[in-house]
């Protein structure tokens, strides 16, 4: 009877041969038709017998596809409905006798409409499951050509698949349709307005990161190939500081022809070059406004070009700031003083001498005494020096300025500190003017004026500047001192006569009064006879003379011998006639052999008798 059965009812016949849904399920495929359907029994016999007493019991696994989710709850009349009967076992039914069971397709689309189209294939497992169509938790963004980051992980997925420019259908009840394939997104301008227009090329990514477009990566996005290349302090800088907020920085592109597009003019107008405002790039660098980049050189171009010391300060020392409450007004917000006063040193410079020069011709100019290159060495030479009073001689020109004007002097008595020195403690007017306010004197004021033996020109009578010894007082001079320096006299060293040169121990290294050392006192008080330094080798042989036997009565000063101011004619009661003017003193005169003076001879008293030389001669 199967056979039969399958005659008419070829839908089974169908299924049975694909091995689909009930009658092709293993342990009912085979089997006569006759075990479960009975021969017909009349018009109201029911052919089908359900095993669970009904059909809302029947256990849809056994067809092969059992039902899970939505599918669970749904009402067999809501899917087995001639609507969703699109199996080609619809069609192989006896014609007016067509049932409800067969003719479904396991396939969602047989029952629901392929809102896709068709583009994402026939398989809706693949994202969907049986539950809600807008979960698909079997999709990954991931396997696509666009994995989601970012912002992107957000964002409702119709704000991408229905935009107006992929041109959506509708489904049947009016609603856009999302369209998954194909959908562009090679460039972020796909789905992006390019607020850029597109001067920065098509490549969002460059610069903006998918997490938001006010996060701008650094790391990607190359200044370098803009119209203005970040250097310096620029590099730091956040972007919106140039390209304003979010919301209109996009839109914007700022000027930078001139640092003034961007920088306030923090000089007010005072900074000009050739009479007009300079540019920030003028004097500054983008690694910062300071230090400036002014050079020295540059400077030669201005008014007051630097020169000497004035060539390694530093700006501020003379740009500096004004405090006071009016210089933003009058110099800028950076306060700072472009051009400084300079028509004299005053301008910059404090008088660090307590104004004691405000009486001289300069009016204590700095100029006058100092040059650029340095405060020392002063140029106040000898020739200046002289005009004030003292001209500076020998040592005293070798001295340093601050050696006597200093008021740490070193080996003089100390200047009193008072306003007038100033901060340089310099004081120009000295009270010393005479060498023992400075220089110990050993002649204790001798020759000072007022002194024993005082001299108009005081030290400087027998002293110069270069040293005090060897004293200046030469032969004629010593004239003046009542002991002319005659014959072998003015080859004697000062130290033969005057003995206190002489005394024995080391010198003061230094002779100021203050230095420490100790002279010798120095009186040069000498006897003016012969015998004060001579020893007298005729002993009292010329006592009883009238003059008391003076040396100077038979010796001149060129040498003792021979006795050229001795007169044998004249002094003695012998005068030396014929043979006589030719004799030897000796012949006459004999050796004085008591006397500890070798070849002393005597000469008083001799005999004046031929007797006493001649012996008498016989015939």
């Amino acid at each position: 009877m199967a056979a039969r059965c399958l005659s008419c009812h070829k839908e089974m016949g169908w299924l049975v041969a694909r091995g689909r849904g009930l009658h092709g399920r293993p342990g009912v495929k085979g089997e006569p038709c006759a075990s479960c359907h009975p021969d017909h029994a009349g018009r109201e016999f029911a052919m089908v017998t359900w095993k669970a007493g009904s059909e809302d019991r029947f256990d849809h696994r056994e067809t092969g596809w059992a039902l899970k989710q939505t599918h669970a709850t749904t009402k067999c009349a809501d899917c087995h409905t001639a609507k969703f009967q699109v199996s080609p076992a619809r069609t192989l039914a006896p014609a007016g006798r067509p049932t409800k069971w067969t003719g479904l397709e396991a396939g969602c689309t047989g029952c629901h409409e392929d809102v896709h189209r068709g583009a994402l294939g026939t398989d809706c497992g693949k994202c969907h499951d049986l539950g809600k169509w807008e979960v698909t938790p079997g999709f990954s963004h991931d396997s696509t050509r666009y994995p989601l980051t970012g912002k992107h992980v957000s964002t409702e997925c119709d704000k991408c698949h229905t935009a107006a420019r992929l041109h959506p259908a509708r489904d049947a009840a009016g609603q856009l349709v999302p369209v998954y394939k194909p959908v562009s997104s090679e460039s972020c301008a796909d789905c992006h307005q390019d607020v850029h227009a597109g001067r920065l090329g098509p490549d969002c990514a460059k610069c903006h990161q998918t997490s938001s477009f006010r996060t701008i990566d650094r790391n990607n996005f190359d200044h370098e190939k803009t119209s203005y290349p970040l250097r310096g302090k620029h590099a730091a800088v956040r972007c919106a500081d140039c390209h304003g907020t979010f919301a209109t920085a996009l839109q914007k592109q700022p000027a930078f022809k001139r640092c003034g597009d961007c920088h306030a003019d923090q000089h007010g107008g005072t900074a000009t070059l050739a009479g007009k405002p300079a540019d920030c790039d003028a004097c500054h660098a983008l690694q910062g406004f300071t230090p400036a980049t002014f050079r020295v050189q540059d400077h030669a171009a201005t008014r007051y070009p630097l020169e000497g010391k004035h060539a390694t300060v530093t700006c501020a020392k003379c740009h500096g700031k004004d405090a006071t409450a009016g210089a933003p007004t009058r110099l800028g917000p950076s306060r700072v003083v472009i051009r400084p006063a300079f028509a004299t040193c005053q301008g910059c410079h404090a008088d660090v001498h307590g104004g004691q020069l405000a009486r001289t011709p300069g009016a204590g100019a700095c100029a006058d005494c100092h040059k650029v290159n340095g405060w020392t060495p002063s140029t106040v030479d000898a020739a200046a020096h002289a005009k004030a009073g003292f001209p500076l001689e020998g040592e005293h020109a070798t001295a340093t300025c601050r050696s006597c004007h200093g008021m740490e002097r070193t080996g003089l008595p100390p200047l009193a500190a008072t306003p007038a020195t100033g901060t340089a403690k310099f004081r120009f007017a000295l009270a010393e003017k005479d060498c023992a306010s400075c220089h110990v004197d050993p002649h204790a004021g001798r020759f000072a004026a007022g002194g024993a033996r005082a001299k108009a020109a005081g030290c400087a009578a027998c002293h110069d500047a270069r040293r005090f010894r060897p004293s200046t007082a030469g032969i004629t001079q010593h004239a003046d001192y009542g002991f002319p320096l005659d014959g072998a006299h003015g080859a004697t060293p000062c130290v033969a006569c005057h003995k206190e040169l002489g005394t024995p121990g080391p010198r003061p290294a230094s002779s100021l009064v203050k230095a420490g050392g100790r002279f010798p006192a120095l009186s040069f008080e000498t006897k003016r006879d012969c015998a004060a330094c001579h020893e007298n080798v005729h002993g009292t042989q010329f006592a009883e003379l009238r003059d008391g036997g003076r040396c100077e009565s038979c010796h001149g000063t060129e040498r003792f011998a021979p006795a050229s101011r001795f007169d044998h004619d004249r002094t003695t009661s012998f005068p030396l006639r014929g043979g006589h003017e030719g004799v030897a003193c000796n012949r006459c005169h004999p050796t004085d052999l008591a006397s500890r003076v070798p070849g002393r001879l005597i000469w008083r008293p001799v005999s004046g008798k031929c007797e006493s030389c001649h012996k008498e001669v016989k015939p």
